[in-house]
């Protein structure tokens, strides 16, 4: 299977139409490589605030509401070209407003598309400093393994791919490959969730992948400016690269990044790697729960 990660730049979008050709654009660009699992990033669904106006655009209320607007079209949307190219789709996520979650603010939700329909969704579990501070975006209660043709899919949004617990819950539930959607301010917030990702992929030894939004969008309240690169993570172990890279873009690079991707490399390596993290992960907790502070037994 060929993965296609998106380092993807939010644009002004004058209409709905004008989304409608710029994702059509990128997934059949994706397709024509081979492609057949396809990651939008984290908060990329906020160029449709665009579609409200300037004004709507730049209000950080404002724009959750415009953009969580559009979800059924969005979604109606990428369930066409998922089903014209016969692939699967992890679209940008964006805001939703679930009332069973919450009766008036919104989730950062990140929806799976399929040739044959949605195949659900993951929220955000745990909320940035900006969100919770600023945006107040509330976090989501579970998480999903999706079993598909492909393999067994989970997603860590962003800020939820630095906490190794909620991956190893997907990995536990066997998770291969763990779908890493990020959208970062600065090179600092970037480099947190790529050492996240890579970390995941070692720890539970699957394959992640990171896309992030990249470039300026100063019209987009809370996205003004977007730091990231496009890259495909595995572990560091036999049959994968030395360092755990399997394809990167570079820094602020808009497009896909590609890598073919064997998911028996995934299974032997669980089963007779050079290490067997996902394995031997419980042995840490004997020691962990045995913490000697100063000398003494705690």
């Amino acid at each position: 299977m060929k993965i296609a990660a998106a380092a993807y730049p939010l644009s002004f979008l004058e209409d709905f139409s004008a989304y409608e050709a710029k994702l059509t654009a990128w997934v059949s660009e994706a397709a024509g490589r081979g492609a057949g699992l396809l990651v939008f990033p984290e908060y990329g669904a906020m160029e449709l605030a665009a579609l409200g106006g300037a004004a709507v655009a730049a209000d950080l209320e404002a724009s959750l509401h415009e953009v969580a607007r559009h979800r059924r079209a969005a979604d109606a949307l990428h369930l066409r070209l998922a089903a014209a190219h016969g692939l699967l789709i992890l679209g940008a996520s964006g805001p939703v407003f679930d009332t069973a979650l919450h009766p008036d603010r919104p989730v950062n939700r990140a929806t799976l598309y399929g040739p044959e329909g949605i195949l659900g969704h993951q929220d955000k579990a745990i909320m940035t400093r900006f969100e919770r501070e600023d945006w107040n975006v509330v976090g989501g209660e579970s998480l999903t393994v999706f079993a598909t043709r492909w393999g067994k899919i989970g997603v860590s949004i962003c800020y939820d791919g630095e906490f190794p617990l909620l991956a190893r819950s997907l990995a536990e539930a066997g998770c291969e490959i763990l779908l890493v959607p990020s959208a970062t301010e600065t090179l600092a917030g970037f480099t947190r969730v790529r050492v996240g990702a890579m970390a995941r992929a070692l720890e539970n030894q699957m394959i992640s992948v990171q896309a992030p939004v990249v470039g300026l969008a100063p019209w987009c309240a809370g996205m003004e400016e977007n730091t990231g690169r496009a890259a495909i993570y595995g572990p560091p172990d036999r049959g994968f690269p030395p360092e755990g890279i399997l394809a990167e873009g570079g820094l602020g690079q808009s497009g896909w990044v590609y890598a073919d991707i064997d998911l028996e490399a995934v299974r032997d390596v669980r089963r007779d790697g050079g290490v067997l993290n996902l394995t031997h992960w419980p042995e840490q907790l004997g020691p962990a729960g045995n913490l000697i502070v100063g000398g003494r037994p705690r």
